[in-house]
């Protein structure tokens, strides 16, 4: 990996730890950010990771004695995807990839008018849309609206109903973009309107995010570049 690179990754990761140190505060949990990672004492909220490594090289020891391994469910983010964590008693889950594009990168107009979520009702139509059914739109709670760096991106179709969306997460360096989704076409249809909200959000901030599979494939054909891989591990 070259440098501009680690050092792109190490903002991506840096920024991701913030959106889960966001995430676990909106749910009453607060972490902990260390030199080698940020970590969380009990578990955090359904898909987000109990620890974020921040930089190449963490002590797997050390990381694994700052989490809750007692109960079910404990899983890392290895930002580097250079620990091993088996002797600690966890195995990958996956493998993906940190994406990142230029500040400068062109967007496209896109079909949906989008607004940022300033109040309880919106987050709910948003988390509705976004969770599809799955019955977990609760992880989304009205507390995250009070956190200032924390963008929860709308797109509405003509009848005003949220059809797409994601968070936008700002840090001093990047925006990250999560949870990207649309009730109908998928990250494709998405990614216009989320770009269209982040260039006129932070201008002159580039963007960052991960992905994998066919979600990855999705943010390449919209400007995204691989930057460097990560990995989640899952304790038991």
């Amino acid at each position: 990996m070259t440098k501009s690179k680690q050092l792109l990754v190490q903002a991506a990761a840096r920024n991701n730890a913030e959106w889960c140190a966001a995430m676990s505060r909106s749910h009453g949990l607060a972490g902990e950010f260390g030199v080698q990672a940020w970590t969380a004492p009990a578990r955090t909220p359904l898909y987000y990771p109990d620890a974020v490594t921040l930089v190449p090289g963490a002590d797997p020891a050390a990381l694994a004695a700052r989490i809750d391994t007692a109960v079910p469910g404990a899983s890392v983010k290895d930002s580097f995807a250079d620990l091993d964590l088996t002797e600690a008693g966890f195995q990958a889950l996956f493998e993906a990839e940190w994406i990142h594009r230029p500040a400068s990168a062109p967007t496209i107009t896109p079909d949906l008018d989008w607004n940022v979520a300033g109040d309880p009702d919106t987050l709910l139509a948003w988390a509705l849309a976004w969770d599809n059914g799955d019955g977990n739109a609760d992880l989304f709670r009205p507390e995250l609206l009070d956190d200032p760096a924390t963008f929860v991106l709308a797109g509405r179709s003509a009848d005003g109903r949220v059809v797409a969306g994601a968070v936008a997460s700002r840090s001093d360096q990047v925006v990250g973009i999560s949870n990207v989704f649309a009730l109908d076409g998928g990250p494709d249809a998405a990614w216009p309107v989320v770009l269209d909200a982040v260039h006129w959000l932070f201008p002159t901030l580039p963007v960052v995010g991960y992905e994998h599979g066919d979600d990855l494939a999705a943010a390449l054909r919209h400007g995204f570049e691989p930057v460097g891989p990560l990995r989640i591990w899952l304790h038991g």
